[in-house]
């Protein structure tokens, strides 16, 4: 805690060297040796080599070959940062500075050892800001989509109180349990529309490549189809004809609504407001925007944050505009003196008990140890919904696609069937 302090105040002391906001870090692999003259090579960001040739005789290195970091043809870029790499990284700062680890020299550990090129090159850029007087949460600011306005309002809290480790450790508990959360959605919604989608592709096949040979099969028999069997034919023949302008105009809805859905947060919120209403799926994601509010506002709470700022960083976090739009209701309340559980309640969207176990947090003052309480008990009933969920959906799947591709495959032998009966 002392030594969290100590870096704080140096870095406060020091003056903030201009012109840093643009600088662009390249990846470089060098080679040298060390005091005793063991060889050692590694990769690791700089502005330029002689830079890194600095800051590795800095560290007791002779640098010999320094050098750019070849890109490959595909991913030269480096791995995507994902929020379990934040997570990570939070977990390992935070593990450091509790065993007494400056906040420079750990940023330095972390990022000289890091696999994925991206997170190596932000970590060092962040421990050069640092070194240069920023603070650590402004130094994050750096990087918003990475590290999101609740991760540095609550790093900023952590430094001011000089518990920086503990909000750190804070911080990567509250991202693993949000990622499993959203990983248990993105199961409930990808399995069954993965399988819809290739149902339908096989249909298009069929109709396509095999109704046509059936097609011509019939026309030698000289007798009238059957009416599914010509509705199949005809089905065949307009998507042979304008497969084309279908796909055109399938890819034009499809790219068109995600360039819409992007731009128009009235659009936002109607598709999240319709997603709420779809049976079963709609109480999932209720129970998870309720799950996300509570364990992002009892982390928020917990590290010192005030109720009403807590209340402007939870609004983005609940994965749903609709909530988004009521949690900024209920802090416009809040900070005209409403308790929050009764703000809860005029939204009428949280439910009776949720809106209790608030009142009761609210009352004893442990808001915070109540809605992670809230947050664990929503995110087993997302657990249990989605598992239940799974095995319910897997039959229904299965019959759909026995009635979309079967049915056409009856449909084209229903001719054969009749003509057998005939003869």
């Amino acid at each position: 805690m002392s030594v969290t302090r100590s870096a704080a105040k140096s870095a406060a002391r020091k003056p903030v060297s201009p012109g840093r906001q643009g600088v662009t870090l390249e990846t470089f692999v060098w080679e040298g040796t060390d005091k005793r003259g063991k060889k050692m090579k590694g990769e690791q960001a700089a502005k330029n080599a002689n830079l890194l040739k600095a800051e590795l005789r800095r560290q007791g290195i002779s640098p010999g070959v320094v050098k750019p970091k070849k890109k490959p043809l595909f991913g030269g870029a480096g791995k995507k940062i994902t929020p379990k790499d934040i997570a990570v990284f939070s977990r390992q700062i935070a593990t450091m500075i509790k065993s007494g680890v400056p906040i420079v020299q750990a940023l330095e550990i972390i990022g000289s050892g890091h696999k994925n090129a991206k997170m190596a090159e932000m970590i060092n850029a962040i421990r050069v800001d640092i070194e240069n007087g920023t603070a650590f949460a402004e130094a994050l600011g750096k990087y918003p989509v990475q590290f999101d306005e609740l991760t540095r309002n609550l790093v900023r809290v952590g430094e001011s109180a000089g518990v920086l480790e503990t909000v750190l450790d804070s911080i990567a508990t509250y991202k693993e349990n949000i990622e499993t959360l959203k990983g248990k959605i993105k199961k409930a919604l990808f399995y069954p529309a993965t399988v819809i989608v290739v149902a339908l592709l096989v249909s298009a096949i069929l109709l396509i490549f095999v109704v046509p040979q059936f097609e011509s099969v019939f026309e030698g028999f000289g007798a009238e189809l059957p009416a599914f069997t010509q509705m199949i034919v005809a089905a065949s023949r307009f998507m042979v004809a304008y497969w084309w302008l279908i796909l055109g105009i399938v890819l034009a809805a499809v790219f068109g609504f995600i360039y819409a859905y992007k731009r128009s947060p009235a659009l936002q919120h109607g598709m999240d407001r319709l997603v709420l209403k779809i049976p079963v799926i709609g109480q999932i994601m209720h129970n998870s925007a309720i799950a996300r509010f509570s364990r992002t506002l009892a982390t928020t709470f917990k590290a010192g944050v005030p109720l009403v700022e807590a209340l402007e960083s939870v609004a983005g976090a609940t994965g749903n505009m609709v909530y988004e739009k009521a949690t900024w209701q209920i802090r416009d309340d809040v900070s005209v003196g409403y308790p929050m559980n009764m703000a809860m309640k005029q939204v009428n969207l949280f439910p009776h008990m949720v809106v209790q176990m608030t009142a009761i947090g609210e009352e004893a003052g442990a808001l915070d140890t109540m809605l992670f309480k809230v947050a664990d008990f929503y995110e087993e009933e997302v657990n249990n919904a989605v598992d239940a969920l799974s095995s319910l959906i897997e039959p229904m799947i299965m019959i759909f696609i026995g009635v979309v591709v079967g049915g056409m495959v009856i449909g084209m032998y229903l001719p054969i069937f009749k003509l057998a009966a005939v003869v």
